[in-house]
């Protein structure tokens, strides 16, 4: 298995996505002439005697408090025990993972006046697969994401418990097993560990990755959709898109293009179509689809550069010995970018759902009611669309942006924050939604293009229904549904839509279709 190189300050999109999908992640080691600086740094303005946020004060609301010299270890370690007050269901493994490596790459960039064996032992967690149990809910996006990274923290001093093997396992005795010692906290380094914006950025790059996946397999099911419906191709015309030259519409319609191509369903109804024009679900996918990728690759842009960041405070520019507090940990950039991706989830859902609406209603369709050779004796499709509205309606309620809403804490001298965290972690939640959803279509667009046999659609097409037929046979009679959706919605989720048509084929975050 390839192991990541982590460069801080310079990794691209393409290496979180892989530390996301579980590749093992080593630290630069160019970095640590910078971490010793800025530990160098620490201990001289501890020298100067001044206060200074954070290092020798206490925290938020309590930053006017001088804490003596015999207690700043102590003060270290009170910060990961107090704040670590989070609740709920424990983090994704992978979101962990995510975090950990966020973290991990901004300390090292030498700014937060941590030392070297404090992001040794951060790198060596991640090469052990140690996974700290977090709990999800906790953060409202500033200062930081203080209790998730806290429970985080509170592991690497052997408080709270590891996931490791499949099991919980106390950290200190975790630790113990892989032959690592509990950290002891220096200077800064609590706070250090806290403060910053890792596990929203974290869920929200996850998101951000679910949500490509779930793009380019709505951009497939939305052609075989087409074809089952007999729909035409023309919308998909380069010239209708080069005229309003928004590129994310022009690249989903050459997608949709090429995807189709070739498709003996389509030459078959090209002359004498009574229909002049498609619903708009079919009609309008270059446009929807088009402006779905365009804010993908803007919130990409903008996770893209929070994810290279530093966001803890006070920052430690060794150079000067000084520490200087700012709000680098305030999350709205990661707050508007969890809406936009929200909006981009729900609306990817949204347009699958009409298509289905539309294969199971003969008067648009003009395929057998509910897609059922036997309409009536046998409900086909009927409840499956039904369950794709409920999912759309769920991720509609979901879609509600979270960076309007403010709550202030810490007796009001945090009196504004991103609320970044739950806008990011519902994102999760709304692409499993997406996944069912486009499953459904999925099922619904084979049976369809089964009914014009011996006719078929494009090789590429064909590709993707003979991979849902080697899972999911066509559907005769009524029988139970649920494990039909169960598979397709993996196939969904896993890219296989994706894989079946060759991936150069679509446009992704990373790669713009020539």
């Amino acid at each position: 298995m390839t192991t990541i190189q982590l460069a801080p300050g310079a990794v691209p999109l393409a290496t979180w996505r892989d530390v996301y999908r579980g590749l093992p992640v080593r630290l630069d080691p160019g970095c640590y002439a910078a971490v010793d600086a800025s530990a160098r740094a620490i201990t001289t303005i501890l020298a100067k005697g001044e206060p200074v946020y954070g290092i020798n004060t206490g925290f938020g609301k309590l930053a006017s408090v001088r804490i003596e010299p015999a207690d700043l270890e102590r003060l270290q370690r009170n910060i990961v025990l107090s704040h670590a007050a989070g609740v709920g269901p424990p983090m994704p493994l992978p979101v962990v993972r995510l975090m950990m490596a966020l973290k991990l790459a901004s300390l090292a960039q030498g700014a937060s006046g941590v030392r070297r064996e404090t992001v040794a032992l951060l790198e060596a967690l991640l090469i052990e697969d140690m996974m700290p149990i977090v709990p999800a809910q906790g953060s409202v996006g500033a200062s930081g994401d203080l209790a998730p990274l806290a429970h985080m923290t509170a592991a690497m001093i052997g408080v709270g418990a590891f996931f490791v093997d499949g099991a919980a396992v106390p950290a200190e005795r975790a630790l113990a097993e892989a032959g690592l010692s509990p950290l002891v906290l220096g200077a800064k380094e609590g706070l250090a560990l806290l403060n910053g914006t890792q596990f929203s950025t974290a869920y929200a790059l996850a998101g951000l990755f679910e949500a490509e996946t779930l793009f380019g397999s709505a951009l497939v099911t939305g052609a075989l959709s087409t074809d089952a419906a007999r729909g035409s191709d023309a919308p998909f015309d380069p010239r209708i898109h080069a005229l309003r030259r928004h590129g994310g519409q022009i690249e989903a319609a050459a997608a949709l293009r090429r995807v189709m191509q070739g498709s003996a369903i389509r030459v078959s109804h090209l002359v004498g179509d009574e229909r002049v024009q498609d619903p708009y679900c079919l009609r309008c996918q270059p446009q929807v689809m088009g402006a779905v990728l365009d804010i993908l690759r803007h919130a990409a842009t903008t996770l893209g550069t929070e994810a290279n960041g530093v966001t803890d405070n006070p920052l430690i520019f060794a150079g000067a010995d000084e520490a200087l507090s700012g709000g680098n940990f305030h999350a709205e950039p990661v707050a508007f970018a969890a809406d936009i991706l929200a909006l981009a989830l729900c609306e990817i859902g949204s347009l699958s759902e009409r298509r289905i609406a539309m294969l199971v209603d003969p008067a648009l369709s003009g395929l057998p009611a509910f897609l059922t050779p036997k309409p009536g004796l046998n409900s086909g499709f009927m409840i499956p669309q039904v369950t794709a509205a409920a999912l759309v309606a769920e991720n509609k309620q979901r879609a509600h942006p979270a960076s309007v809403d403010s709550i202030p804490t810490s007796a009001n001298q945090e009196d504004h924050v991103s609320m970044a965290a739950h806008g990011a972690r519902r994102l999760l939640d709304m692409a499993d939604n997406c996944r069912s959803i486009i499953g459904i279509e999925l099922l619904a667009a084979a049976q369809g293009c089964d009914f014009h046999q011996p006719l078929l659609s494009s090789p590429m097409l064909e590709r993707v229904r003979e991979l849902v037929r080697r899972h999911v046979p066509h559907l005769d009679d009524d029988r139970h549904f649920q494990p039909d959706l169960a598979r397709a919605a993996d196939l969904v989720g896993r890219g296989a839509l994706i894989d079946a048509i060759g991936g150069d084929v679509l446009p992704s975050l990373d790669r713009s279709l020539p």
